[in-house]
């Protein structure tokens, strides 16, 4: 199963294992991470599950669909090259050892 590694605002990070076709959110609320809130329960509707994804990874992930796109507009502090919403990617062998970055603030 792959791994996550979640890196809080303060920096302490937090590994969690993933049935593969988990989203990076799904992953997190299972087990109770704070820093991803989801209040839209996964559905790409609130940006709540903002997180900024290494750079060693961007190029494994899915492409960015135009739903994601907009949402990121209304997420705290985006970044051009790393935001993602952690609700469209889902978990792969190809993913595992992911390093996403928590926002301070969702």
């Amino acid at each position: 199963m792959p791994r996550i590694h979640y890196v809080a605002a303060d920096g302490s990070v937090s590994e969690l294992v993933a049935d593969s076709g988990t989203s990076i959110m799904q992953a997190a609320l299972m087990k109770g991470l704070p820093g991803i809130n989801a209040d839209c329960g996964g559905a790409c509707q609130c940006a709540t599950c903002h997180v900024y994804v290494d750079e060693a990874w961007a190029t494994k992930l899915p492409p960015m669909d135009d739903m994601e796109d907009a949402m990121l507009d209304s997420a705290a502090e985006p970044r051009q090259s790393s935001s993602r919403l952690s609700c469209c990617l889902p978990m792969s062998d190809a993913l595992d050892g992911i390093v996403v970055r928590l926002p301070a603030k969702q």
